[in-house]
């Protein structure tokens, strides 16, 4: 059952509706046109302030003297950090999906991450359209998302409460407080307990939901019983991966976050010495909290967050600034391009295939985007019915 439940549920059959296969209102040209045009704006903002804000000397001196070497290694990490999302999106959605499509929806989804707000919404609705256009059901992807967010929300969880630990213990050179060592891991440990016991209460609540609303129920109870069924079984679904083990899976969910971690220390050694990694890691966990300010890319709110809790843990507050602005121009400027690439390329992907390909499907055949007409697994009744179903067409005269 576990096995079927994470290859698809038997629901690759299910008719796609010609509104689902639009391109999303977030995707439009008009909308990404002005988000990029608002993103460049706040840029520019921030450029302004830095070049004639009276009392920030030093730092456009110390901006002036990076690296160019150091800022290389930069793109460098963001490219491995978006590969590693792409191994992550690929081992939880489909590995029968081809890897060039693997890569251009979740390339794409970065860039979207890049320009909308909130978490990676824009991401989110771009990698849901692509799905659908592959005819994967709208029920199976809320479970997966559900537990792509899961894990790729594990190594940052982990990380935190390694890093506090150690910190507190003294195993790591940083900081010694306790209440910025001891105190985040503990809070972390916290949110992966909650995260258990909200796909068990999400399950509660979703058997009430059907029990009380048996036959009838209005398009809000629909929705509210798809969203919890999609947090109780992306939960379930999200541990299952993880007790596979899949080296893929594993590398991309470490990569995504390691890489990235380190284009904020490669930030610090384009200007000189940088701070222990223990504490840029652990600034980098609880900073980046920040990108759930509602703006672009997160512009503002995770500059500030990462700034803060840096100067929190004794780095002076002109180094962080510096490290900190050449990170963010770093992790928006380079998904948001080759995004913007792979969407060009996916866009034409999606438009050679044909609407029903069900790339993920537990079909006998079926058309995988990318690969072109395949057979995979089919367990149990499902392809007891597939076998039926292709015996009665065979006689049905032409």
């Amino acid at each position: 059952m576990e096995e079927l439940a994470l290859e698809g549920g038997g629901q690759g059959g299910r008719s796609v509706l010609a509104s689902e296969l639009d391109v999303p209102a977030e995707l439009s040209r008009r909308r990404l046109r002005s988000r990029l045009l608002f993103a460049l704006g706040l840029i520019a903002v921030v450029v302004a302030l830095v070049l004639l804000l009276p009392g920030l000397g030093e730092l456009r001196a110390r901006l002036s003297r990076a690296s160019p070497g150091w800022l290389a290694a930069g793109v460098l990490l963001k490219v491995l950090s978006g590969l590693g999302y792409v191994a992550v999106f690929r081992s939880v959605f489909c590995q029968r999906m081809s890897w060039r499509v693997s890569y251009l929806i979740g390339m794409s989804e970065l860039g979207a991450n890049a320009l909308f707000p909130t978490g990676g919404a824009g991401g989110l609705a771009l990698g849901a359209w692509a799905l659908r256009r592959g005819g994967m059901s709208a029920r199976e992807i809320g479970r997966r998302t559900v537990a792509f967010f899961l894990l790729t929300s594990v190594a940052n969880v982990v990380g935190v409460i390694v890093l506090g630990l150690a910190l507190a213990m003294g195993l790591l050179a940083g900081a010694r407080n306790l209440a910025l060592t001891l105190l985040p891991a503990c809070v972390a440990a916290l949110g992966i307990v909650a995260a258990l016991l909200a796909g068990r209460a999400a399950a509660r609540m979703q058997r009430r939901v059907e029990e009380r609303a048996a036959g009838a129920r209005s398009g809000r109870g629909r929705a509210l019983l798809g969203a919890l069924r999609a947090v109780a079984e992306g939960v379930r679904a999200g541990l299952a991966l993880l007790r596979r083990r899949d080296p893929v899976l594993l590398a991309g969910i470490v990569a995504y976050l390691l890489f990235d971690v380190m284009i904020l220390w490669a930030a610090f050694r384009a200007f000189g010495p940088a701070p222990p990694v223990a504490v840029v890691a652990l600034a980098y966990l609880i900073g980046e909290l920040g990108g759930l300010i509602p703006v672009p890319g997160g512009i503002g709110g995770v500059d500030a967050g990462l700034v803060g809790t840096l100067v929190l843990y004794k780095v002076s507050l002109v180094s962080a600034t510096a490290a900190v602005l050449v990170y963010r121009a770093i992790a928006l400027w380079v998904p948001a391009l080759l995004g913007a690439i792979a969407f060009v390329g996916l866009r034409r992907t999606l438009r050679h295939e044909a609407n029903e390909i069900a790339a993920c499907a537990p079909q006998a055949e079926m058309d995988v985007i990318g690969r072109g007409r395949v057979r995979g697994r089919q367990p149990g009744r499902a392809r007891a019915q597939a076998v039926s179903s292709r015996a009665s067409s065979s006689k049905t005269p032409t």
